[in-house]
């Protein structure tokens, strides 16, 4: 597909209700190298951080260490991002920020603000002019812990997610947390415990029933659902399932899964969302729910879920599936067994004119990598300062502008074209 600069970034711009439905992708698995792409082969950067094609450029938003506007420190770990529109064609960001209690570069805040006065995770928020300058940023989630994904609301805010399962100063964690795009100061941290209490991944809103889906970071994690009490009021609760393959008790989907097969489900409640151990998963295994192999990125679009795993895959190097809300289906998307085409997958979206955009967190080199419709898998950026994952990506909502994170030494970036093809 030979798409101009100009027709990618139009079209990203759309929302993700807009998506296009991906064909099939029986062709990429024949493919036995990457591709140039639609928009050529990546350019050295001379300052040795961030190549891309010719024809784009990049700018540092963010770095750990500078000084926000409330006069706290950038913390480290960028993960996870949203953007939403902002006034005067801004965009605003929420940042994740995965960070344990030990930590260094933790995102401060007055105690009274914190979920647990020892914890050093949570969400900055930045807001960037249309000309992608920088014009603000600050905290507003604090004292949680490895705040690593999540995902946007169509109420404008941003859902948080903690991946881990502890207990700490006399805290729990393992939990949700809502942050309005809105937000210029601190929120006050409420966990949203009917979501769940496991080693959240990242969440995402189909946008037709207000249903959640998420994922779960464990090499025997579930892929679940949030099915709230009320629509636009998360804190009013719900009820949590985790998905089953018809006629499969508890399959391990990790290898030897058919691809591109759609498979019918169902989905079993999960009674004990909010346990003292870490036994959500557990309760799913015991009514039959399916396994997968380090769920992470995960996003909803044109009546589709589409999530990665990881660490599935005969070779370990990675997953896509996508789940059908309208059929009940799930569906082995991408397996290529290859670290050379897919290398650990993580965060996702998925834009109007059919290509995936996926964050590498692989061993070595990461990469920013898209996916045609046709089944063509290309590099569209790579991390050349280190071996680092890519995290958070996503684009404003003219789609004029890519951002994306690097989570150590933690970095938001602009990305954009320069020249007249767009």
């Amino acid at each position: 597909m030979n798409l101009s600069r100009r027709d990618f970034f139009t079209l990203a711009g759309a929302s993700a209700t807009g998506a296009v439905l991906l064909s099939p992708l029986q062709a990429f698995y024949a493919k036995p190298v990457i591709a140039a792409g639609p928009y050529g082969n990546l350019v050295p950067d001379p300052n040795g951080i961030l190549d891309l094609p010719a024809g784009f450029t990049y700018r540092q938003l963010s770095k750990t260490g500078q000084t926000m506007n409330d006069g706290y420190r950038v913390p480290g770990g960028h993960d996870g991002m949203g953007a939403f529109a902002g006034a005067n064609g801004s965009t605003i960001l929420i940042r994740n920020h995965e960070l344990s209690p030990t930590s260094s570069n933790g995102l401060n805040a007055p105690t009274r603000s914190k979920y647990n006065s020892a914890a050093r995770g949570g969400c900055t928020k930045l807001v960037v002019s249309s000309s992608r300058n920088l014009i603000e940023h600050r905290g507003v989630l604090a004292g949680t812990i490895r705040n690593c994904a999540g995902g946007p609301t169509p109420s404008l805010s941003w859902l948080s997610c903690e991946e881990t399962f502890e207990t700490n100063n006399g805290k729990k964690h393992g939990y949700v947390f809502e942050v309005p795009s809105s937000a210029n100061t601190f929120v006050t941290p409420v966990p949203l415990t009917a979501m769940g209490r496991f080693n959240h991944e990242a969440a995402a809103v189909d946008s037709n029933t207000g249903y959640i889906y998420m994922t779960e970071d464990r090499g025997n994690g579930l892929f679940y659902r949030f099915v709230p009490n009320q629509r636009n009021n998360l804190s009013a609760g719900g009820l949590l399932y985790a998905l089953k393959i018809t006629g499969s008790s508890g399959i391990n989907t990790a290898t030897g899964f058919p691809k591109n097969t759609p498979k019918a489900v169902e989905w079993v409640q999960i009674n004990t969302p909010d346990p003292a151990t870490d036994t959500v998963r557990t309760e799913g295994y015991n009514k039959g729910a399916a396994r997968f192999s380090g769920g992470e990125g995960i996003f909803y679009g044109s009546g589709y879920v589409y999530f990665t795993c990881k660490s599935g895959g005969s070779s370990g190097d990675g997953q896509i599936w996508r789940y059908s809300p309208t059929n009940n289906t799930v569906e082995l998307y991408i397996e290529p067994n290859n670290s050379g085409v897919l290398d650990n997958p993580d965060n996702l979206v998925i834009f109007p004119n059919r290509d995936i955009f996926l964050c590498e967190d692989g061993d070595g080199t990461d990469y920013i990598l898209g996916i045609t419709p046709s089944g063509s898998l290309y590099k569209f950026a790579r991390n050349a300062l280190n071996t680092s994952e890519f995290a958070g990506v996503c684009f404003s909502g003219d789609g004029q502008t890519m951002f994306v994170n690097v989570q150590s030494p933690g970095t938001t970036f602009a990305i954009w074209p320069t020249t007249a093809s767009w």
